[in-house]
């Protein structure tokens, strides 16, 4: 190219411009990047990806050690491939999903057991009502509805809580990103309806078996 870079005080002539691309976490933004062809016994070297099962990368990387202990017999030879490299970036960011999952799942086992035991003594308190309500000539899913309304109410007060705080925590995380995706409404949006389908799968169990329960008992004078 009739280029020249001044690197590790020799004069290089440059042979080649790539297109940027990251060789760091993502937290940062692209930097200057220089490959030298006499920086060393450093080499990038690429493997075809469909040989990877077969027992060719292991035969030629054996190859390789024997080529570069041939040329530099008092240098260890030692190897990483970059998509171990990358992940090692993100050590930190895996571990935390890993967490985030397990406390999640447990978050919501704990959820839905409160849940269940708030159902149980709202139903229990009410039983008389859903009698008197069932012998009026209400219908299974018309006291269906007037038990889990309450109950709809609090989960919607809980989710208009819970979404702007993750929303801000979430953007105060990505903000560390220099390269970030962006918060998408409709990701919240799943949540709240994920979220309102397991408490419907929760109150169904309980409230239908109120609902169907024989009123006469409830009702009966003891």
């Amino acid at each position: 190219m009739g280029k020249y870079l001044e690197f590790n005080g020799k004069k290089l002539p440059i042979v080649a411009v790539m297109q940027d691309f990251h060789d760091l976490s993502m937290r940062g933004d692209i930097s200057p990047l220089v490959f030298g062809g006499n920086t060393g016994s450093i080499f990038h070297i690429r493997l075809h990806p469909n040989d990877a099962q077969d027992g060719t990368w292991r035969n030629g990387i054996n190859k390789i050690q024997q080529a570069f202990k041939t040329i530099y017999p008092d240098t260890d030879f030692s190897y990483q491939f970059f998509d171990e490299t990358i992940a090692s970036m993100y050590v930190n960011e895996t571990k935390t999903a890993s967490l985030l999952k397990w406390a999640t799942g447990l978050a919501i086992l704990i959820s839905c057991l409160g849940l269940v035991g708030l159902v149980m003594y709202t139903i229990n308190s009410r039983m008389k009502e859903i009698g008197i309500r069932k012998i009026l000539g209400s219908s299974v899913m018309n006291i269906i509805s007037i038990l889990s309304k309450d109950f709809m109410r609090l989960i919607l007060i809980a989710f208009l809580v819970a979404a702007p705080l993750a929303w801000l925590i979430m953007h105060r995380w990505l903000s560390d990103f220099a390269f970030r995706t962006q918060l998408s409404w409709w990701v919240f949006v799943m949540s709240g309806l994920a979220m309102l389908f397991i408490a419907v799968l929760t109150l169904s169990v309980q409230t239908l078996r109120a609902a169907i329960a024989n009123p006469v008992k409830s009702l009966r004078t003891e």
